[in-house]
């Protein structure tokens, strides 16, 4: 799930918990808004440490050599 995924979710169980007012008796509407919110918060925290271990720069494993060596030899 990518970073959109996680804003929708949020998003969505933002409305679910405090924009409706819906009443059923076998599901908590409430409750599922709260649990999408806390998923898509989880899943942000998750992408964001994914891509900053992505990011990190590795050096390189083989010596460079400068163009004025070339040259000499």
């Amino acid at each position: 799930m990518g970073l959109g995924g996680c804003i929708i979710l949020i998003g969505a169980g933002a409305i679910l918990a405090f924009a409706t007012d819906w009443e059923m008796d076998t599901v908590n509407v409430d409750l599922v808004g709260w649990i999408m919110m806390i998923v898509g918060v989880i899943g942000v925290f998750v992408y964001a440490s994914i891509m900053r271990r992505r990011r990190m720069l590795v050096p390189p494993t083989t010596t460079v050599v400068p163009d004025d060596d070339r040259r000499m030899m």
